[in-house]
């Protein structure tokens, strides 16, 4: 079938691409970068250059198009500081892509969302998709676009639109070229022992895996739908053990209390108001003693349960970098190896 894939370029989308071409599918990529097109070099597919805001053109990547998957977002999640930018394109960009793929009569979009926009339960317990949203909005703002992109879905829904959303967890895997989540193996990588674990956890899946839901979903999922995708719950310090195993070093050791996360935020606040920039910022800080666990039984039901297991996965993933020159033997990373 005739497909088109927004933010083709980008970490999933890219993979998304390669397993529908690898499926037999004729693929059109949107994309907006010449750069980050090389990411799709030698693939046999039809590449579109637009934008999310330039209707006229979405219209026309839409057009003959049997199934959109809507992939494209500005994904910034640590540093979700320019608010109009990622309001402008997770929202509008979403309406914007819906309103072309209706009006091209596109049988039907799956839109990838996050897991970030269900809400978090105490203790262990697993969020499902009934969980409603419980962050406060103006502390992240990046899950409240993309909450707000799902509502604007659903009412392409009620108005006719087959729309079918997907919601992963923190996403691994080889090509994440902006060490978005990379960034957990990076650091492990370079601080070791030294790195220091927060009480709570996290919940994860592997690229390849979040796009073969996507292509299960573009047939099996059921319209109008969520689905959280995870393969792990896992709290941080069996996370953060099995990256160090990936990475050969030791593990970390020295854990962060619960009642430091707060100053630590207010150092990170004040950090990057004078301009210093840091790999997280205060507010999934203060996120760290949470739990953050999602049940993902409704997506291993209907759409096929997750193949790839975390240390196959993570060890790709550092193979992935260290191959690329990411993973540098610098002074600090042998001194700590040292002790």
């Amino acid at each position: 079938m005739k497909v088109l894939v927004t933010g083709a370029t980008g970490f999933v989308g890219s993979h998304i691409t390669r397993q529908l071409i690898d499926a037999g599918h004729s693929v059109r990529a949107l994309y907006r970068s010449e750069t980050k097109l090389r990411q799709l070099a030698g693939l046999d597919l039809e590449a579109v250059r637009g934008d999310l805001d330039d209707s006229a053109r979405l219209e026309r990547a839409c057009a003959g198009c049997e199934v959109v998957f809507h992939v494209a977002a500005k994904a910034d999640y640590w540093k979700d500081d320019d608010r109009d930018a990622l309001w402008q394109v997770n929202v509008e960009g979403t309406r914007n892509l819906l309103a072309a793929a209706k009006s091209a009569g596109v049988r039907r979009v799956v839109f990838t969302s996050s897991a970030s926009t269900i809400g978090i339960l105490p203790g262990e317990q697993r969020a499902d998709e009934t969980t409603p949203f419980n962050l406060p909005p103006e502390r992240f703002w990046y899950a409240y676009t993309k909450r707000k992109a799902e509502a604007v879905a659903a009412e392409f829904v009620a108005a006719g639109l087959d729309v079918v959303t997907l919601n992963p967890a923190v996403i691994v895997g080889p090509g994440d070229l902006n060490a978005i989540s990379g960034s957990f193996i990076l650091e492990t990588a370079r601080l070791q022992w030294l790195l220091p674990m927060s009480s709570g956890g996290i919940s994860v899946i592997d690229v390849r895996d979040v796009a073969r839901a996507h292509l299960a979903a573009s047939e099996r999922g059921q319209p109008g739908e969520r689905y959280i995708l995870s393969a792990a719950n896992l709290s941080y310090r069996e996370w953060f053990g099995m990256i160090a195993a990936a990475c050969g070093v030791r593990p970390p050791l020295l854990s962060t209390p619960d009642w430091l996360l707060e100053p630590t935020a207010r150092l990170i606040d004040l950090l990057r108001w004078i301009g210093i920039q840091t790999p997280t910022d205060a507010n999934q800080t203060r996120l760290g003693s949470a739990r953050v666990y999602y049940d993902a039984g409704k997506a291993n039901r209907e759409l096929g349960a997750p193949q790839i297991d975390m240390a196959t996965s993570l060890r790709d993933t550092f193979d992935w970098y260290q191959q690329r020159g990411y993973i540098k033997d610098d002074r600090l990373a042998r001194l700590i190896g040292w002790f």
